[in-house]
Formats: structure tokens, sequence, C-alpha cells
């Protein structure tokens, strides 16, 4: 790994056979929230999000992308990571002004669903699975995920700040209780004693030498996770030259300016009406209709 301080770190419980990971995010989630405004209740179930994404997401063996959204009734209406089989991480919290006096699940999302999309390019068509919104955290809703999806109880713990999110990952393996009976419950209490700071505050290294020092701990290579969706201008012009000429000018007419958020990617961008006009001065001209 390079010397990014943003890593998915898995490792394995040898001797109970039980694996897991660690993941921090540091610079990539300072990315993620330039140049926006989240409550921080909002902003900490988007870091949380991001970091498990970051664990799900590097299970992908192939090119592809992964697209995790919760969407709920509440003033949080979506949350949404989109993760590559590299590690690329980008993601957006929708949320009206309520949001800034709310705080936990069940006031911010209320009742709703976890969707999750796979698209990778040899599939036709992506992948989909909705899931009912169950748990009172980010963590325990994808805690229920994982378990009842990979048929193997699941643990996760996960935190955030504004300048850091991360998460803790254990998953019990089918033979576990054939190397130990009690390992898991042994496992996941010592898991459960860890403070939100340690997890945001420490290195991988020295969270499972705290928690499992009397395991035998194999530590895998971190992999480093990033935040690269440059600008896309291209696929902006094409959607615009889609409109038609006539749309643009009627927008530039009413706002003076065409502006376009994607919110996924972190980006803006604005156009004049001299940029409207390049658009078209090489395309050919739009069909006329007949009446």
């Amino acid at each position: 790994m390079s010397e990014s301080t943003s890593y998915v770190q898995r490792f394995l419980l040898e001797e109970l056979d039980i694996r897991g990971a660690i993941v921090q995010l540091d610079e990539v989630w300072r990315a993620l929230l330039e140049n926006r405004d989240y409550p921080d209740a909002v902003r900490d179930l988007l870091g949380e999000m991001s970091a498990i994404a970051c664990v799900v997401g590097g299970n992908l063996k192939q090119s592809g992308r992964l697209t995790m959204q919760l969407q709920g009734h509440g003033p949080v209406g979506l949350l949404v990571v989109d993760v590559t089989e590299t590690l690329n991480l980008r993601g957006y919290a929708k949320a009206t002004a309520e949001a800034a006096g709310k705080a936990g699940i069940n006031d911010l999302i209320g009742d709703g669903q976890l969707l999750l999309t796979l698209d990778m390019p040899d599939q036709r068509r992506p992948y989909q699975s909705y899931v009912p919104i169950e748990g009172d955290s980010i963590g325990a809703i994808f805690e229920h995920y994982l378990t009842q999806s990979e048929q193997q109880p699941a643990a996760l713990h996960a935190a955030c700040s504004g300048s850091k999110a991360a998460c803790l990952f254990l998953q019990k393996l089918p033979d576990a209780d054939k190397k130990d009976p009690d390992g898991w419950d042994r496992v996941t209490r010592l898991a459960a004693t860890l403070h939100a700071d340690e997890l945001l505050g420490l290195p991988a290294k020295e969270i499972l030498t705290r928690l499992f020092h009397q395991e035998t701990v194999r530590l895998f290579d971190a992999r480093a996770v990033s935040h690269d969706w440059p600008l896309d201008w291209d696929k902006v012009r094409g959607m615009l030259r889609s409109l038609g000429r006539g749309e643009l000018d009627a927008l530039l007419a009413e706002h003076g300016e065409i502006v376009i958020h994607d919110d996924l990617s972190n980006h803006e961008y604005r156009l004049s009406a001299d940029d409207v006009a390049a658009l078209f001065a090489d395309a050919p001209p739009e069909p006329r209709t007949l009446h």
C-alpha cells in the first residue's frame, strides 16, 4: 500500500476461524465532505456507511461497482455510497433542514429500505437487492444484512467525526465452533469494549493488539481507499446536447447560467451562454418538425 491514511486492512484470528477488517478513512473522508455542510448527525451516518461500504466493496473480485442506498421517509431521505473494486469511494446524503435537530436512525431516516446494486461490465443488468431497514444504527443495519445474506454471524462497529470515519468488522466462519465453541462470543464481547475515539484514533495494528492480544492474529496487507472522480465534461456536454438548444436557451433566460450538481462525485458544472453556444457550434442542425 502507498502512504495513504485511508485504507482497509483485513485480518484473521487463525485459531478461532474468525475473519475481520478495519477501515480507516482519513483524507478520503475529508474529500467527501468538501463543500458540504451536513449536520453532525447526518455526516456521521454517511461516514459510518462509507467505512462499511469499503468492507463490502473490498470483496469484489472483478471489475464492478457496488452502490448502497438507504432510503427512508424521515429528514434524511437518502444516503448513497458508491465503491469500486479498486476501493474508489464516493457518496452523499440528501437531507432536509429538519435533520439538524434530530439524532439516531429512527428520527433521521425512519422506516425505509436498504438497496444494494452491483454493476459489473459483463452483466447485462445490474444485480439489485432490497432489504428492510432493521437496526438502530448504521452498523446494526449492515450487521443484520451481512448475517442474513452470507448465512454467517457478523459484527460491525462504526464511528465518525468531521475528520475521520472508521469501522471494525468481524465475521464467524463455518468451522469456528469446531475450533473454539466460545470463540465467537468472546471475540464479540471484546470488540464491544472498543470506544469510538479508539477506533478513530488508533492504527489498525494497535486496535487489534489491544482487543485480541491473547489470540493469534494474521494481519494482511492494507489496501488504499481513494476518492478519484474527476470532472467528466464529456458526459455533461453529451447530456446537455440531448436536451436540445431550445431548452437550454430557456434555462439561460430564466437563470442567467446553467448549473449542474453531481452530488455523488461532489462536483458542480457551470455553463454560460457562450458555453452553450459552443456546445452546438459543430453539431448538426436540429430536425424540424412539420405540422
